[in-house]
């Protein structure tokens, strides 16, 4: 399969032209990527989605992370990222749909596999209503090892360090490649590190998508 390609910048976002994936993540180009949680309410309670990614993808591996996440390939706009969505996790959901909830900045490296990284991004956060059965997701599987989801009350402690844990309930890929009804203990240190109160502002910024 060909490698996919990034439009590449410097840290002032000025187009420096295209790099593969490999080498912006060895080299440290900044690029753009898209963020997207899925949230629901079922009577007073706001409920918040969140992936577990696959152990052979190279950042963070085996970690929590955004409902759905991705890089803009060369030539992409942050409206054609909403592809992400369906291809992730078989939401069907326009851009204009989406509720926009900030941009992320992050300069990060660490190694997966035995490979070194530098992952500098920009990322554009967005949230999405979507009350959609957990079981009727389309997970794909060479991304995404499972979908949980937990009270957005106690996501916030969780980040915020006032809860060590929680239990979330799920979907994930079994070993054939179908999926199953799937439950977890999560704790914050199991996500993919980010900013310093990056998921604490993301909940807060949740509470109040309609």
């Amino acid at each position: 399969m060909a490698e996919e390609y990034f439009d590449i910048y410097d840290e002032h976002l000025n187009p420096l032209g295209t790099a593969t994936r490999s080498e912006t993540h060895a080299k440290g180009y900044w690029h753009r990527t898209f963020h997207c949680w899925l949230t629901r309410k079922e009577a007073d309670r706001r409920y918040v989605r969140f992936q577990l990614r696959q152990s052979g993808k190279d950042t963070y591996p085996n970690c929590y992370d955004i409902t759905v996440a991705g890089h803009l390939s060369a030539g992409e706009t942050m409206r054609d990222a909403a592809r992400e969505l369906k291809e992730e996790i078989g939401v069907s959901a326009s851009f204009d749909e989406l509720i926009p909830l900030g941009q992320l900045r992050e300069d990060c490296s660490g190694a997966a596999g035995g490979v070194a990284f530098i992952d500098r991004e920009v990322s554009d956060v967005f949230g999405l209503v979507c009350s959609l059965p957990l079981m009727e997701l389309q997970l794909q599987a060479e991304e995404v090892a499972g979908v949980y989801e937990a009270d957005l009350e106690e996501l916030l402690q969780l980040f915020e360090d006032e809860l060590s844990e929680l239990t979330a309930a799920g979907v994930a890929v079994d070993q054939g490649g179908g999926q199953i009804a799937s439950a977890k203990l999560v704790r914050a240190e199991q996500f993919v590190p980010r900013e310093a109160g990056y998921y604490a502002s993301v909940m807060r910024a949740l509470r109040d998508c309609t």
